[in-house]
């Protein structure tokens, strides 16, 4: 089953001339293409100034008590990782099988196996930390005959370029699930009998209506977490994990599975949200540069969530 939307013949040929031209550029050497990288993180740090104020206030309100040079450091180092994130996506498209095991490597991941061959669904928490458009060559360390790695993911308005998103996170093997289907498909999955690993990046800003939990998140109070996981965990008895990703060095990463409970309805409610907001916060305070600080992480407050229940507003 594949996300892949259908285009119009306008729609085709722009897909084919994007695809040729990704595909021609991404068999330069990855050190070639940090050299661009390097070039690129320079213009939009110094000149266009990409968000700038956004990644400023996010790390300076996590990290209050650190020196300015040292904030501005951890600034300029996000800016390099973003566009190498960039470049290794670019690399990504045409990457040998035997390269992006060695590159992407995946620690502890008999358990998640052992948890498929026992006939559970295994769900995973990971947020936007390292390289997470990676964490799609899963299934080149796990046979289909032993379980389906999925991700849930929201679709992008511009169709070629979410069948171009689509084909690099699904050509190792992955199925992407658009989020308000997810929980057809899965229902499709556990029918055909058929163990299935689904990845949820949680760290997103939920819109008002999801929210439902509140909790301190880098240091910032009352931080909404997406709640949905753990209601799916608990829908369909998973066991959960949370995928804790470490760059190595530039262009090497590791993704390790943590095992957070094999009993997901015994866990008291937002218990698992509550451990995921915690593990990931322990994860982005060991490298800060590597999670995604260019989103508005903050943008919704509990004061104005508590005002729009208050005054009977649109939670929309």
């Amino acid at each position: 089953m594949s996300s892949k939307n259908e285009l119009s013949i306008l729609g085709k040929i722009l897909y084919n001339i994007l695809f040729g031209i990704w595909y021609v550029i991404s068999l330069l050497p990855l050190r070639v293409l940090y050299v661009f990288s390097t070039i690129l993180s320079t213009i939009l740090f110094y000149i266009v100034r990409y968000r700038r104020k956004i990644v400023h206030k996010n790390m300076k309100e996590a990290y209050p008590d650190i020196s300015p040079k040292r904030l501005w450091l951890l600034e300029r180092h996000f800016y390099v990782h973003f566009c190498d994130l960039f470049m290794e996506s670019v690399k990504y498209i045409s990457m040998s099988e035997k390269e992006t095991r060695k590159r992407m490597r995946f620690i502890g991941i008999e358990q998640p196996i052992e948890s498929c061959k026992e006939g559970y669904n295994v769900g995973l928490y990971l947020g936007h930390y390292g390289n997470w458009e990676w964490i799609s060559s899963m299934p080149l360390w796990i046979s289909p005959e032993i379980g389906k790695c999925t991700q849930l993911y929201h679709p992008l308005e511009n169709k070629v370029f979410d069948n171009l998103i689509g084909y690099t996170r699904e050509r190792f093997g992955g199925t992407n699930i658009p989020m308000q289907q997810s929980i057809r498909h899965f229902a499709k999955y556990r029918a055909e009998g058929k163990p299935v690993l689904l990845g949820f990046i949680a760290d997103q800003v939920p819109v008002w209506i999801n929210i439902h939990y509140w909790t301190t998140f880098l240091n910032h109070p009352d931080t909404p977490i997406f709640t949905g996981p753990e209601k799916m965990m608990k829908k369909f008895n998973m066991h959960v994990y949370y995928l804790d990703v470490r760059r190595v060095k530039r262009g090497y990463y590791t993704a390790e599975f943590k095992l957070m409970t094999r009993n997901p309805n015994e866990c008291e409610e937002f218990y698992l949200t509550e451990q995921y907001t915690q593990l990931l916060n322990e994860t982005i305070n060991s490298a800060p540069s590597f999670w995604l600080w260019s989103h508005n992480r903050w943008k919704r407050t509990k004061a104005e969530y508590d005002h729009l229940v208050a005054t009977g507003g649109k939670l929309c």
